[in-house]
């Protein structure tokens, strides 16, 4: 199993941003309180790390061990800070 660590602490994109594979902490859910809300019961809050698994429309993630699939606007609004496998 190979360790993952934070690429920067100040690059932060959204999700949508992505490819295929890629891992990522979420540095913040951005919208309208209720959305942000549901979006941390199904996993997605600051702090989680979270991985691409097919990036465009709809975006699919896995959270947690589960799976998620995000509309275009939801994927901008949810800010992540990429992670790389260490060496």
């Amino acid at each position: 199993m190979q360790r993952r660590t934070t690429v920067k602490d100040s690059f932060v994109l959204p999700v949508e941003m992505l490819s295929s594979g890629e891992w990522a902490d979420v540095a913040e859910v951005c919208g309208d309180s209720t959305w942000v809300g549901r979006m941390a019961e199904l996993g997605v809050r600051h702090g989680c790390r979270l991985q691409v698994i097919q990036p465009g429309t709809p975006c699919l993630l896995e959270v947690g061990g589960c799976r998620l699939c995000l509309r275009t606007h939801d994927c901008r609004q949810v800010l992540v800070r990429p992670v790389a496998a260490a060496g």
